[in-house]
């Protein structure tokens, strides 16, 4: 006689600590609305930004002030109010900035649609269009990959930043900054190595 399996419990047959303590997980609702009010935020700076960045083009000296001032950039001949027009590390600096508030927001949206389908509810988006193609895959291991990785990410354009405008920071800021980049990247090897170690369950090798 074949074995059937055990009938699966239905909600109704859960118990009421039982459904109270699955239903808390909807205490982390607001938490990701709140990263999508701080999302709303970083595309606010993104304009601002790029509105500075424009009218600087066009001799604004205001506009080119508090770029001047937001980037933490010094002419190594000249003060920082004597800075009269755009140059090429102004800029490149200002766009590694805006690449930089792209790449959080990247990780961003990772985190809330990745976080909110893990540890939440279904989305229920196999027939979008546009839905993410790491999301029909996307479980607690594999998102904390992906989050670390992205880090990494962000942590080389600052890191880039600091180089370019090393002339104006103190050589232990760029030791320290280096260091932690490095520290970032081997924790990032660390986490892949160790989600491939445990994505090899011990039945496999039967």
């Amino acid at each position: 006689m074949r074995n059937t399996p055990p009938p699966k419990a239905s909600p109704q047959s859960m118990n009421l600590l039982s459904q109270v303590i699955f239903s808390s997980r909807w205490l982390q609702l607001p938490l990701y609305l709140g990263l999508i009010a701080a999302q709303a935020v970083y595309v606010f700076h993104f304009w601002v930004e790029l509105v500075h960045l424009m009218e600087a083009a066009f001799g604004n000296q205001e506009a080119l002030a508090q770029l001047v001032k937001s980037i933490g950039y010094k002419d190594s001949l000249e003060v920082t109010s004597r800075v009269t027009a755009l140059n090429e590390t102004i800029i490149m600096l200002v766009v590694l900035a805006l690449i930089d508030v792209v790449m959080i927001s990247n990780l961003l949206i990772m985190v809330i649609v990745g976080g909110y389908e893990t540890f939440v509810s279904r989305m229920n988006l196999d027939e979008h269009p546009d839905q993410p193609e790491w999301l029909s895959h996307v479980n607690a291991s594999v998102l904390k990959v992906k989050l670390a990785t992205a880090i990494i990410g962000i942590s080389s354009i600052h890191l880039l930043k600091t180089f370019i405008n090393a002339d104006n920071l103190q050589e232990h800021v760029l030791m320290w900054q280096t260091i932690i980049h490095i520290t970032f990247l081997l924790s990032a090897i660390a986490i892949a190595y160790t989600d491939k170690l445990m994505s090899h369950s011990p039945t496999n090798n039967h």
